[in-house]
């Protein structure tokens, strides 16, 4: 049943909100992208740049959520997680000009649930990024 749930969870990853929410352009970057999180995966975005975000849902409340964010193109990203309209994460990650920088941050089991968003703010709007969501079990 459980399987079942994460896999409707998956599904909902498919109608997720990839948004651009600032001023500049959200395309494709030049390779910024994290591994497939396998079965664990709740969100998996590669090949974004500047602002931007998602909302998605199917967060179990007895698994632990880890969010993870890499970028690169010189500057920094903000980044902020609300779960139930209350923020549960909020780190920078510095973005190195042709490497990736990798920033992540875990909650424990009950923090996330149910819906949440992730917002990305770039310090510049060339900055390419990408992020994973995982409940790893």
């Amino acid at each position: 049943m459980r399987r079942v749930a994460k896999a409707l969870g998956a599904a909902a990853l498919a109608v997720c909100a990839v948004t651009g929410l600032g001023a500049g352009p959200a395309g494709a970057a030049d390779g910024v992208t994290l591994p497939y999180p396998g079965p664990d995966g709740l969100v998996w975005v590669n090949d974004r740049v500047g602002d931007g975000g998602l909302v998605s849902g199917g967060a179990w409340s007895s698994l632990p959520t880890v969010l993870t964010v890499a970028c690169e193109g010189g500057g920094t990203v903000r980044v902020t997680m609300e779960s139930q309209q209350v923020e549960v994460a909020a780190f920078t990650v510095d973005c190195p000009v042709d490497t990736a920088g990798v920033g992540s941050a875990t909650m424990a089991p009950g923090v996330v649930t149910g819906s949440f968003s992730v917002y990305v703010d770039a310090s510049d709007e060339s900055i390419g990024w990408a992020m994973n969501v995982v409940q790893p079990e």
